[in-house]
């Protein structure tokens, strides 16, 4: 049980190592020169945020650019920017990245799912406007990054514009539905049983409570422009919390829907609209060496892809390298996936095996077609009710018994048993990433 409850607070943070991960040094996308900055920023809580800023080694005009941040999701980290990187330098939009914290290289012992994370932002967002070498600013979140930047934008009007790709619309019901449609159909009060007991562990914990994680009173208030997507196949937050969020959202809004999970890459398409939105938002200057903003762009090219042209870049000389007619951000982003895929989610491999002989178990009660939902756990409880006093004995498939998320009072087991309970619900939650 404490396993699963720390996957939700505290996952596998991502591996990487700056000097392999992340872009080069110095690299070239489209011709022109660019350099990564990697530094740090102290948060509210005194934890120092591992933080890169991806920008023009000759800024256009030598006037302040516009910046999009971009936010990981969960088990994510700094690395995933780079695609983002690659869309958006050569429209003279730079890119600020980090690794919230609990996550990546970053300090932290938890990851809260968007509540600390949101701290976090406010002190990126504050160093950036302290540096003076940025105009406007604009927040790209995925998952986890998009609940952040929702969060964060509601309570910051300067923002100018937000992408937001595959939020939830609020926690508790995201962890409802993943345990109520999963393959162990369960009644009601399981369910909330167990979300009762994650919500109690998590606040003792992490300090945090999972029902203040609500996008759509957050959505209600906000006016930032704002363009959401969301995969179509999505089975981990399914693409409904993007429709709700986009219905409860005040300010101008757009939505995108594209094919693919959770953790798809993301297609063309989706970025090229990602691109125009901020081109519009943020306003970057245009200079000759870029181009328009909707041309293709050169591969992206390190220093081992370069180096006879890399002296006459740091030049600031035009490049030597060879602009082929089919080069494009597609062709750029597909080499960049073979050094480094985006980040996902994954259930920890190393469930112990009595786990896996109840989830046996499980299943093959599942099989039976006769078999009601409040079968589909195989338990007994210690008072020799086999669902407790206050539960009737048979229950159908579509019979539940509500229990205020609140109140405690009258659920159907001891501590002991409703960990118990808990146990199985959360491992039917987890097998949905599967």
């Amino acid at each position: 049980m404490e396993q699963l409850i720390s996957f939700i607070i505290r996952p596998p943070r991502a591996e990487y190592s700056p000097k392999y991960d992340l872009l080069d040094d110095e690299f070239m996308l489209k011709d022109k020169l660019y350099r990564r900055n990697d530094l740090e920023v102290k948060n509210s809580r005194g934890e120092i945020l591992q933080c890169t800023h991806y920008v023009p080694v000759v800024s256009p005009e030598g006037k302040p650019l516009p910046c999009v941040i971009y936010c990981h999701g969960n088990s994510g980290c700094r690395a995933d920017a780079s695609e983002a990187a690659i869309v958006l330098l050569p429209s003279n939009i730079t890119v600020f990245t980090l690794d919230f914290s609990g996550s990546g290289l970053s300090g932290g012992e938890h990851v809260t799912l968007g509540w600390n994370e949101k701290d976090d932002l406010k002190a990126v967002v504050e160093y950036l406007r302290a540096d003076g070498n940025v105009s406007l600013i604009g927040l790209w979140g995925r998952s986890m990054g998009a609940v952040t930047s929702l969060m964060y934008g509601a309570d910051d009007p300067s923002i100018a514009g937000m992408v937001l790709d595959s939020p939830f619309s609020d926690l508790v019901d995201l962890m409802m539905e993943l345990a109520d449609t999963h393959a162990f159909r369960l009644p009601k009060f399981t369910v909330k049983l167990a979300v009762q007991y994650m919500r109690r562990a998590i606040q003792k914990k992490a300090k945090f409570d999972i029902v203040d994680l609500n996008t759509i009173k957050v959505a209600k208030s906000c006016f930032v422009p704002v363009l959401l997507g969301h995969a179509n196949e999505d089975d981990f937050i399914r693409p409904h919390h993007a429709d709700r969020i986009f219905e409860a959202y005040m300010g101008d809004k757009n939505i995108i829907k594209f094919e693919g999970d959770h953790n798809s890459p993301r297609p063309q398409f989706y970025f090229d609209s990602i691109n125009i939105f901020f081109h519009n938002v943020l306003q970057p200057p245009e200079d000759e060496v870029a181009g328009p903003y909707f041309e293709p762009m050169l591969d992206y090219l390190g220093k081992g892809d370069w180096s006879g042209a890399h002296q006459v870049s740091r030049a600031h000389e035009p490049s030597s390298v060879a602009q082929g007619s089919d080069a494009s951000t597609a062709d750029a982003i597909r080499q960049l996936r073979t050094r480094r895929p985006m980040s996902r989610m994954e259930v920890p491999s190393d469930i112990p095996e009595a786990d896996h002989h109840s989830m046996t178990e499980d299943a093959k009660v599942e099989e039976d077609p006769h078999s009601s939902s409040s079968k589909m756990i195989n338990f007994e409880l210690s008072n020799g009710h086999p669902y407790g006093p206050h539960v009737p004995a048979a229950l159908e498939d579509d019979e539940y018994v509500e229990y205020q998320l609140d109140d405690p009072t009258g659920f159907p087991c001891t501590v002991e048993e409703e960990e118990k309970v808990s146990y199985h619900v959360l491992l039917s939650y987890f097998q949905i990433q599967n």
